[in-house]
């Protein structure tokens, strides 16, 4: 299978830029993973697909304000840094803008002083590993100064932070929010626990490899990025429960169901862990836990539009996104959603 068989044409005008109010407001385009049949309705009514005794599995994955901008010490010059991932304490695996003004043992200020870094190493890849210092909490100082790290295909200014938050994300660690979660608002989530439908969380930390393109032409020559996970006692109870009664489990995004899927490639079952996965599901894949999935409508060519295909069916879903397209649905991160059943 080639990476290009995933391609579609979409219109830049379709890209969202900004967020739909309400959250559950945004459209939502239903697809029978048995028939390829597409129905249109919008999120709020997803609560009419969901069945007493079914169970949807979220990610509570904080996004963190990890675009930080300041000033080369020496300098003065201007620079951006992207946080990637927490190596201990306060050292950090960063992404720098202009990368040739951050050298090793140079020293930047962020904040007016409130945050400060100096680059203890230059990596093969270009990431810098940064040691930060501050004289109150990293992640209270970063709160204060740092903006979200939106995708490089939304250009305008986001105005409340937490529109890139689910309203159920609980722990800090992503570096791009897990987007299908974000058309959820609390009472669509009472409404549907009080149809007899649970909801449990995994943990996923999204890395910004979740972005990066598929480079080889061969689908199964492509090495996916390793991201953190965690799967509760509770959560794994319930979906185990959820199995046993004859419920159906639902994943809320693709960070959800690769979660749930490399415990069960892994292990054989479900249970309480905690790793890293760099699973990557494509057509072919056997699904081992998910019985539904909830996700947003992803870019051409990339390696979650191949999950979706895998779960759905290839020709399903191409042609679930060529309608979507015709239908001038809003894609991507900020964009409208798909409930595959």
């Amino acid at each position: 299978m080639k990476t290009s068989d995933f391609y579609y044409e979409l219109p830049k005008e379709l890209i969202a830029q900004t967020p739909v109010e309400p959250r559950d407001h945004s459209r939502l385009l239903l697809l029978d993973r048995q028939t390829g049949k597409v129905t249109h309705r919008h999120f709020y009514d997803i609560i009419d697909y969901l069945n007493e005794g079914d169970l949807i599995v979220a990610n509570d994955s904080r996004v963190l304000p990890a675009r930080i901008f300041g000033t080369k010490d020496l300098t003065g010059a201007r620079v951006e840094f992207l946080l990637l991932k927490q190596i201990s304490g306060n050292r950090w695996e960063t992404l720098c803008k202009p990368g040739k003004k951050a050298r090793e043992g140079d020293a930047f200020t962020f904040g007016n002083g409130l945050l400060r870094a100096a680059v203890a190493e230059v990596k093969d890849d270009g990431n810098r590993v940064v040691d930060f210092d501050c004289d109150e909490s990293f992640f209270a100082a970063l709160d204060k100064i740092g903006q979200m790290p939106l995708p490089p295909y939304i250009t305008e200014e986001l105005k409340d932070k937490e529109r890139y938050q689910t309203v159920y994300s609980h722990e800090l660690g992503s570096a791009a929010a897990p987007t299908a979660g974000l058309h959820f608002t609390n009472e669509l989530m009472d409404r549907i626990r009080a149809k007899g439908v649970k909801i449990a969380y995994v943990t996923l930390h999204v890395g910004l490899g979740t972005f990066r393109p598929v480079k080889t032409d061969d689908v199964t020559k492509h090495k996916m990025h390793s991201e953190h996970y965690e799967i509760p006692a509770e959560t794994a109870r319930l979906i185990n429960e959820t199995k046993q009664n004859g419920g159906r489990v639902i994943a809320i995004g693709t960070t959800s169901c690769r979660t749930l899927e490399s415990v069960a490639t892994q292990f054989g079952e479900i249970k309480p862990c905690e790793g890293f996965t760099d699973i990557f599901i494509y057509p072919g894949y056997r699904f081992k836990v998910l019985d539904g999935l909830v996700t947003n409508f992803h870019l051409p060519e990339s390696t979650l539009i191949m999950l979706v295909s895998a779960f759905a069916g290839y020709d399903n879903v191409m042609n679930a996104y060529k309608i979507a397209v015709k239908e001038k649905y809003r894609f991507f991160s900020f964009g409208d959603c798909m409930c595959i059943l």
